[in-house]
């Protein structure tokens, strides 16, 4: 899909030649005097549009426009949430048409959050995943023209939000295919693919160099699967070498039964959704392509995945991690935090500005927080002020969670240095303490993406990756260009 920005008023809109014209409507909205408000004007007057928020208006041919169909969409207060609302309802009405161009116009002004909102809902709700279906069908809107009053003022905003939206479709394509069509490898492959764009460098890891490195408890994940593990190391250069980094660590499980401590059945499928956090970081490298900013990312990805066999670790097992601390696996179901335990180790050679982790970690924060925002932990004062900022200003909301001591208690175990388990009570803070004892020499901050990350459902289109939380990270890595200007 592209995307193109147009200074476009009520007057100018109306001589645009589309298959689809959508004209979002706020209830403060006052007509002109243009064919276009006059349409708009008596639609209101006479209630055929609704005053409710996502009330549609269709109109085939409309006398005087130059669009094949005008879909009046109104927005009440204007804020995000209704936006997302109408712009959700106007595709799925014109969808079945399979229209090919459309206009997305803005009858006021919208602030750089508005079009964000706008722009990914609209992509978000015209995604179709066809990479193996024999017989799919394919996307039909190929070009979105934006509308907005001024092209200058919102140029900035709109190629942050299309570098978005390429990251998010890209950590969605990857996420939403099968674990045999998404291994290890593929994922490396992939990175390495980015690789190809201006500052960007791919290295990958195998056994033998993480065995090099120590990495027992990545390793240990490991060991189950006939599939050969990967460290995927991107860096993205565009600030100078002084610079320090910020450094994006995606847990890579690209497939996790459970190991020997395996999961039912039911919806174990899903679990290919498992490797959604380097999906993600997957995701923010394409948006760092598309704008080239000026600052230094570096992404880690530790990618395995988690299967019973003979050779996969055991409960009761103790192995050691990269820091050389140890860990009894009392649940090796609780494998994504060993992964990542070893990659935060390995952050720390960057001497980054700080550390973030992305993950489908725990099933409890789906208890907690359900699919609208996701967990965030992190003890740094400042980390915790960017992240609430990001997930502000881009919409992909988050929340922050505890970070008590307390919480540590149950990871003690007199077999090992620590457990990497606690029990049910509070389970997405107990994962957050044991990532927190490998991140001790820099900020770090953990995002637990499990009610996020993916949809679950049983209907066709209602199951699949949600692309989050590619808006946030990139919100939040841009954030670092600000501070640095």
């Amino acid at each position: 899909m592209n995307f193109e920005l147009l200074t476009l008023d009520l007057a100018t809109a109306g001589h645009e030649k589309c298959n689809v014209l959508l004209m979002l409507l706020p209830a403060s909205f006052k007509p002109g005097q243009n064919p276009l408000s006059t349409l708009i004007g008596k639609a209101l007057k006479s209630g055929d549009l609704a005053d409710k928020p996502a009330s549609l208006l269709d109109i085939y041919r409309p006398a005087g426009l130059a669009c094949d169909r005008l879909v009046l969409v109104q927005l009440g207060d204007a804020k995000t949430g209704n936006i997302r609302k109408g712009v959700q309802a106007a595709i799925a009405l014109i969808k079945p048409a399979k229209p090919k161009h459309i206009t997305l116009c803005f009858a006021q002004a919208p602030d750089g959050q508005a079009l964000h909102v706008a722009m990914t809902t609209l992509a978000e709700a015209s995604y179709v995943y066809a990479t193996t279906l024999s017989k799919a069908e394919a996307r039909t809107i190929s070009h979105v023209r934006v509308g907005v009053p001024d092209r200058a003022a919102l140029a900035a905003p709109f190629a942050q939000t299309v570098a978005a939206v390429r990251g998010i479709e890209l950590a969605k394509e990857w996420a939403n295919r099968p674990a045999n069509h998404a291994t290890p490898s593929h994922l490396a492959r992939a990175a390495q693919a980015l690789a190809k764009s201006p500052r960007i460098k791919c290295e990958v890891l195998n056994l033998k160099d993480v065995h090099k490195l120590g990495m027992g408890a990545f390793m240990a994940v490991a060991q189950g699967s006939a599939e050969p593990l990967k460290f995927i190391e991107l860096h993205y250069k565009g600030a100078g070498k002084n610079q320090p980094p910020v450094v994006l660590v995606g847990k890579g499980i690209t497939f996790d039964s459970g190991g020997i401590s395996i999961k039912p059945a039911a919806e174990m499928d899903e679990m290919k959704y498992d490797m959604c956090g380097a999906a993600s970081v997957l995701g923010v490298f394409k948006a760092l392509a598309e704008l080239q900013p000026a600052i230094n990312v570096i992404g880690l990805i530790p990618s395995c995945e988690n299967l019973p066999s003979s050779r996969a670790v055991k409960p009761g097992d103790v192995i050691t991690s990269m820091s050389g601390q140890t860990i009894e696996i009392l649940n090796t179901d609780a494998e994504g935090r060993l992964v990542l335990c070893d990659a935060l180790t390995y952050a720390e050679r960057f001497k980054p500005l700080a550390v973030l982790d992305i993950a489908t970690l725990t099933g409890a924060c789906v208890i907690a927080l359900g699919g609208v925002r996701s967990g965030f932990f992190s003890a740094d004062d400042a980390m915790m002020a960017a992240i609430a900022k990001a997930s502000e200003s881009s919409q992909d909301l988050c929340w922050p969670m505890p970070l008590d001591d307390d919480y540590a208690e149950g990871l003690k175990t007199s077999f090992a240095d620590v457990a990497n388990v606690a029990g049910r009570p509070g389970g997405s803070i107990t994962a957050a303490k044991f990532l927190q004892r490998f991140a001790s020499k820099y900020p770090w901050g953990h995002l637990d993406i499990a009610g996020t990350g993916w949809k679950s459902g049983s209907a066709k289109g209602a199951k699949g990756a949600t692309g989050r939380p590619v808006g946030l990270l990139l919100h939040y890595v841009l954030s670092f260009q600000a501070s640095a200007a």
